[in-house]
């Protein structure tokens, strides 16, 4: 090992000079104690079929509905399956390098993702997820219809906005739209959860600027300012809207986004 890595079965680094065993075909790199408890077998998956480094929301989705890109739904059902009685999820940061070198193996495997039960820190989970959608090319919440989002969530008017905001949200590109349902459903999961102590306003905070971003890929410092706390609005209106709004996108076909 010349740059450490975490071990794909532990999860701890694999320090530099130590030797290390990794699979030629779906390159996941482990201690040599820990070849017994790696698991199998891998899928491996041709290099020209890897996620691009950065792009859009539809650059990662698979080509059958609901259009979920699997790393989205890898990290939600991580999370879901031992997170929830976490304090601060999202909120809390997890190990900035650890955040950064799964992203890279997950983007860099394509379809065929590693296990993210190896991650001993669940807050490193939710940073994945979170960095994903930070580093796409344009929010969830496109540049073309950032504008009206923001003029929907400020009308008064509960029902009114509701309305404005179910009519946007179809308007979005289909991949935009299903995983904003599938996010959604799983942030009021996590705002159910008392032992995680984030309330729909928490929530809204943290995601509202990656999910919502600004009208264009290089704002300028006034319009950071003032999108800011609008965008935190945004999110927790979409929050409002019922459950079965949402599961209207993706719930039918809930069976296809369980990761393989």
């Amino acid at each position: 090992v010349i740059r450490p890595e975490p071990c794909g079965v532990c999860g701890s680094r694999i320090r530099f000079g130590k030797t290390a065993i990794k699979c030629c075909q779906c390159q996941l790199l482990l201690h040599t104690k820990c070849r017994e408890q790696c698991p199998g077998p891998c899928v491996p998956q041709p290099r020209h079929h890897s996620w691009p480094r950065e792009g859009v929301l539809a650059d990662f989705a698979p080509s059958t509905p609901p259009l979920v890109p699997a790393l989205v739904v890898q990290c939600v059902t991580e999370v879901e399956t031992r997170g929830l009685t976490e304090t601060g999820l999202y909120r809390v940061p997890g190990a900035e390098q650890l955040v950064r070198e799964w992203k890279r193996r997950l983007l860099r495997a394509g379809g065929a993702l590693p296990a993210l039960s190896s991650v001993t820190d669940i807050h490193v989970v939710c940073g994945v997820l979170k960095d994903f959608l930070r580093g796409l090319k344009e929010p969830l919440v496109t540049f073309g219809l950032h504008p009206a989002f923001l003029r929907a969530a400020d009308i008064m008017d509960d029902a009114a906005c509701d309305t404005a905001l179910r009519h946007l949200v179809s308007k979005l590109p289909p991949a935009n739209r299903d995983t904003l349902a599938f996010l959604m459903m799983h942030l009021l999961r996590v705002s159910r959860s008392p032992d995680c102590k984030m309330d729909v306003l928490n929530l809204s905070r943290v995601f509202g600027p990656t999910l919502v971003g600004h009208s264009s890929a290089n704002p300028t410092p006034l319009a950071i300012m003032e999108d800011t706390p609008r965008q935190c609005k945004v999110v927790a209106r979409l929050l409002s809207l019922p459950q079965d709004f949402w599961e209207g996108f993706v719930g039918t076909e809930q069976e296809n986004l369980v990761p393989v």
